[in-house]
């Protein structure tokens, strides 16, 4: 009797599916779809302009016509939590990819070219990992100042906090790679005459999936929280635009008479973190290699 032989599942696909097996990674993935549709759909089905001022409506509670009430301009604040969402997100998606492309770039190279320069490259980055970083974007905000548009602004933040974000990234690729780069496939391609470029770009870096989309994931939130530090602080995104941030920081102007301005916003953004945080944990569980039996 011959047996029924088993499909073959690639580790991709495992730990795909112990990822689909953990519940509150799922129950926290559909909450942030949700919220991130809503964010990004939700805002051209409203009638209020966000950059207009409305004083007559100025501080309205929550209502059927409101439905989180309007804030110190008379806006409507609902509108407002799902056009600052657009802002805030994005500040994380991009603020990451710049980190992964930095981060990537930088411990891939040092890491397969070993030696002195292995050397010079981590000691660098051991000497920025020394700086308060946060304060280097609060500086380069500062130093920007007020003659650029909230576009140029908001765009300057991405390069700002993402530019600080990569050192971490740019350790694990730089271990990964060390590791990687005495293997037998390796081996095979510089056999077959492929330059130190091809194997990286071909070979090495493809195998780093799992572990960048871990940390990728686990970035996304930090630089949002960074963002809305920011834009309490008034250095990041700036009227007209809106953020989570910059809707919390003016809730708490009136946070005692209205405390609605707050807890809206607050709640939405904490949502958004925990779920990202829990994906996050979700994903590093299911893609650890010691966590496979």
């Amino acid at each position: 009797m011959s047996l029924a032989r088993q499909p073959h599942r690639s580790p991709f696909r495992i730990s795909l599916e112990r990822l689909m097996r953990n519940r509150l990674a799922m129950v926290c993935s559909a909450v942030l779809i949700v919220l991130a549709v809503a964010c990004v759909v939700g805002p051209w089905f409203t009638d209020a302009d966000y950059d207009e001022m409305y004083t007559r409506n100025a501080y309205r509670a929550p209502s059927a016509e409101h439905w989180f009430g309007t804030d110190s301009n008379g806006r409507d604040l609902f509108e407002l939590c799902l056009v600052g969402g657009r802002i805030s997100l994005a500040v994380g998606l991009i603020g990451t990819l710049v980190s992964v492309i930095i981060g990537v770039s930088y411990g891939a190279i040092s890491g397969y070219v070993g030696g002195r320069v292995d050397s010079a490259m981590m000691r660098l980055v051991d000497v920025l990992y020394g700086l308060p970083f946060i304060m280097l974007v609060v500086l380069i905000m500062a130093a920007i100042g007020d003659n650029i548009t909230s576009t140029q602004r908001i765009l300057a933040m991405f390069v700002a906090l993402g530019a600080v974000q990569w050192l971490t990234m740019a350790r694990i690729v730089r271990g990964e790679v060390v590791a990687l780069r005495e293997k037998e496939f390796v081996e095979a391609a510089r056999a077959t005459g492929a330059g130190p470029g091809r194997i990286l770009i071909r070979h090495i870096i493809p195998n780093l999936a799992g572990v960048v989309i871990v940390y990728a994931t686990l970035t996304i939130p930090a630089i949002m929280l960074q963002e809305a530090f920011l834009s309490y602080l008034g250095l990041g995104v700036r009227h007209p635009l809106p953020s989570w941030g910059l809707l919390i920081s003016e809730g708490t102007a009136a946070m005692e008479a209205f405390p609605t301005l707050v807890i809206f916003p607050a709640v939405i953004f904490t949502a958004v973190l925990f779920a990202l945080n829990f994906i996050g944990d979700g994903i590093r569980d299911a893609f650890d290699p010691q966590m496979r039996r």
